[in-house]
């Protein structure tokens, strides 16, 4: 049996909604009253946005002994995909004109305990062996899969990424977040580590730059922005001098060189990128800017090359008994670290040649004219390849000058001075912002959409 939460001072924050500080007892009282209201049920779907409404809908559901489905994307065809698997599926929402095709219970302000007696807490304490959750990938190349979390292996990985962090018992990190609490990376790293660890979180979700700025100022220090290279660019490209950060947590994608260097120099804070996965958790991490390239395993995560140079890892922290084949490629460095080469299915075939998406996709970004560009797999067979492209203003420029025939012509013979001709990009499609979702991630089939049918 293992605590909900590890706050040992319960008057002390658990978090922090609309300017008003929550206390840990007021959060115990609150997930102790939803939790008398919930239908009797094995699965429930939480969809809250509100970060507190989110950690009261999970606490709640852990003390009925119910198992929490976490998908990132809630499309009808995925509800009714989950309605007809988990027998007596329900969802928690704080949204009052949710229309997901499910029996709701609503979580808000009104549903929440008031008054409450704080020296009445008490920390329930949850079954190690109990499946806190299902969590999903995010599906950007194909059908999201389901992955179970039991609550024992989840507390060991965030007290884990919390000792990494600094963000301990009291350290008093009040955790800002960009990232949605269904996905698995702000599961564990804005509601999980501060459950477990003893922290707050903010419980907003900010997205764009003034937003995120706000988040930030409002939050007491120490404090911690999680989140992705998509939201930190934008928020240093939008805001000229963001108020200081404690810590700068960023994962999903790895950081360009030049923009952790300056997310470093204009927040103050040190950096730390977590690499990781939603079928096994946190899995490496790399700290500021100093060997950018190389990543270390995180405490009880271990490591090595298989077929291809394919990554296998074995974590005492996740569900995996024993080595377990992920997506992408490393090579190891010496000293337990790695570097990632990119992922196995961004490795295709083309007129019989092995071509990876990553490297080409890099030549195409180091063009003067590409600002950011994404590259697709069309057609079956043959497979060739398509680019949607964000220009820079010389792009635009010249597109409009040449006319897209000629610009694309031109496009391809700088590409050609680099690349063998047969695997060079057939398609272009010039877009003024590259389809993303939440988190900041592409989704193939976004991307592939935007060509239509092949001509």
């Amino acid at each position: 049996m293992l605590p909900l939460i590890a706050h040992a001072d319960l008057n002390s924050p658990l978090a922090y909604r609309q300017g008003r500080m929550i206390t840990a007892a007021r959060y115990l009282a609150d997930v102790n009253y939803c939790a008398e209201h919930l239908p009797p049920s094995r699965f429930v779907l939480l969809a809250c946005q509100d970060r507190y409404a989110f950690a009261v809908g999970f606490g709640a559901a852990l003390v009925r002994g119910q198992s929490c489905l976490l998908p990132s994307t809630l499309t009808e065809e995925l509800i009714s995909t989950l309605a007809s698997t988990y027998d007596g599926l329900y969802c928690i929402t704080d949204d009052k004109a949710c229309a997901l095709g499910l029996p709701q219970t609503q979580i808000a302000d009104g549903l929440l305990k008031e008054p409450f007696l704080p020296e009445a807490a008490t920390v329930p304490m949850i079954p190690a062996a109990h499946i806190a959750a299902f969590v999903y990938t995010s599906g950007s190349t194909g059908a999201p899969i389901a992955h179970p979390k039991h609550w024992g292996k989840l507390v060991i990985n965030v007290q884990s990424e919390g000792a990494r962090l600094g963000i301990v018992p009291g350290s008093c990190f009040t955790i800002i977040g960009t990232v949605p609490p269904q996905h698995m990376y702000g599961f564990e790293s804005t509601i999980l580590i501060a459950l477990q660890n003893g922290a707050a979180f903010d419980a907003g979700r900010p997205f764009y730059p003034a937003d995120i700025e706000h988040a930030i100022a409002s939050a007491p220090r120490p404090r911690a922005l999680v989140t992705t290279p998509f939201h930190l660019r934008a928020l240093l490209s939008g805001v000229a001098e963001p108020s200081a950060l404690d810590l700068l947590v960023s994962a999903t994608a790895p950081l360009a060189n030049g923009l952790a260097a300056e997310a470093e120099q204009k927040t103050t804070a040190p950096l730390l990128e977590i690499y990781g996965s939603t079928e096994a958790g946190v899995i490496g991490w790399r700290e500021g800017t100093a060997q950018p390239a190389e990543w270390r395993p995180f405490s009880g995560v271990e490591v090595k090359t298989g077929a291809d140079g394919t990554l296998l890892l074995r974590s005492r922290h996740a569900s995996m008994a024993d080595w377990c084949e992920q997506t992408d490629r490393i090579s190891l460095t010496g000293d337990g670290r790695f570097r990632l080469e990119g992922r196995v299915d961004r490795v295709v075939k083309i007129e019989g040649k092995r071509v990876s998406l990553q490297r080409l996709e890099q030549a195409v970004n180091g063009l003067r004219w590409i600002e950011q560009a994404a590259l697709v797999t069309l057609g079956e067979d043959p497979v060739y390849l398509g680019v949607v492209a964000k220009l820079t203003a010389l792009g635009q420029s010249d597109l409009t000058m040449l006319g897209k025939f000629r610009f694309e012509r031109l496009l391809r013979r700088e590409l050609n001075d680099r690349e063998d001709a047969a695997v060079l990009p057939r398609r272009w499609r010039f877009v003024e912002t590259i389809p993303v979702d939440g988190l900041g991630k592409r989704r193939l089939r976004d991307l592939q959409a935007l060509f239509g049918k092949p001509t």
